[in-house]
C-alpha cells in the first residue's frame, strides 16, 4: 500500500516587520545633524536605520527625495508648536517671550541647523529652494496673524504694516540663527538679548493699555 502523503507545513521564519518611512525619515534627519548635508551619504542613513540602501530608493527615490521627506517633517513640527504657542490666551509678550525659549531649546535638539542646512542646499537645489520658501511661507503667514492681531489692539505699528513687522521678525530670526550657528556668542554679538528686548517693547505696550488705550499705568 502506498504510505498516505500527509501536508506538509511550511517553513516560516518571522521576520520584525520593515522600518516605517517616518523612521528612515528620522534617521536621516539624526544623520543630517550628525555628519551636516556635504557629508550626508544614503549609506549612513540606511545603516542608521537598519535597512539595505535599496528600502531608501523605493520610499523616497533620491537623496534629495529623502531630503525633502526631513525638511516636510520638521515643517510640521514647527508649525503645530508655533499655531499651539501663538493661540494660547496669554499676553502678547509673553508668547514672544516663549518663541525666545523655543529658539534655545530649537539650537539645542539641533532643529535650527536642520533648517539651516535646507536652506543653504534650496540656493543651488531649486525644488529644496521651493520646499524650503513654503516652510518659511507658513512661518511668516503665522507672525502676521500675530501681527495682525498686535495692530487691531493696539493700533497703527507705526509706519510698518503687519506683514511688515512679521518680516523683520521672522527674518531676524533666521539671521540670528545663521549668526549662532557660525560661532558667534554673547560676547561677539548680542544675539539672544536683542531679540529679548522686543518682548519688553510689547509688554511696554500692552501694559500701558492694550485695547487701544496708550495711557501709561501707574
Amino acid at each position: 500500500c502506498r504510505p498516505i502523503d500527509r501536508p506538509r507545513t511550511p517553513l516560516t521564519i518571522t521576520e520584525p516587520p520593515p522600518p516605517t518611512r517616518e523612521a528612515i525619515v528620522e534617521a536621516a534627519r539624526a544623520r543630517l545633524l550628525a555628519d551636516g548635508h556635504a557629508r550626508l551619504s544614503t549609506r549612513k542613513v540606511a545603516d542608521h536605520a537598519g535597512v539595505p540602501v535599496s528600502q531608501l530608493h523605493y520610499h523616497f527615490g533620491s537623496k534629495q527625495g529623502l531630503l525633502l521627506a526631513v525638511l516636510e517633517a520638521e515643517n510640521r513640527r514647527l508649525l503645530d508648536r508655533q499655531s499651539r504657542m501663538y493661540s494660547a490666551e496669554r499676553p502678547l509678550w509673553q508668547r514672544y517671550e516663549q518663541a525666545c525659549d523655543f529658539l534655545e531649546e530649537d539650537l539645542d535638539s539641533g532643529y535650527v541647523r536642520v533648517l539651516q542646512e535646507m536652506i543653504a542646499e534650496g540656493w543651488a537645489n531649486p525644488d529644496v529652494g521651493a520646499a524650503v520658501r513654503d516652510l518659511l511661507r507658513g512661518w511668516f503667514s503665522l507672525l502676521t496673524d500675530v501681527a495682525a492681531e498686535a495692530e487691531a489692539r493696539f493700533g497703527a505699528l507705526g509706519p510698518f504694516t503687519a506683514a511688515e513687522v512679521a518680516t523683520l521678525i521672522g527674518t531676524v530670526f533666521v539671521g540670528a540663527e545663521a549668526m549662532i550657528l557660525l560661532g558667534f556668542d554673547r560676547d561677539d554679538l548680542p544675539l539672544r538679548s536683542s531679540l529679548r528686548r522686543v518682548g519688553v517693547l510689547i509688554r511696554n505696550l500692552e501694559e500701558r493699555g492694550g485695547d487701544g488705550d496708550a495711557s501709561p499705568t501707574t
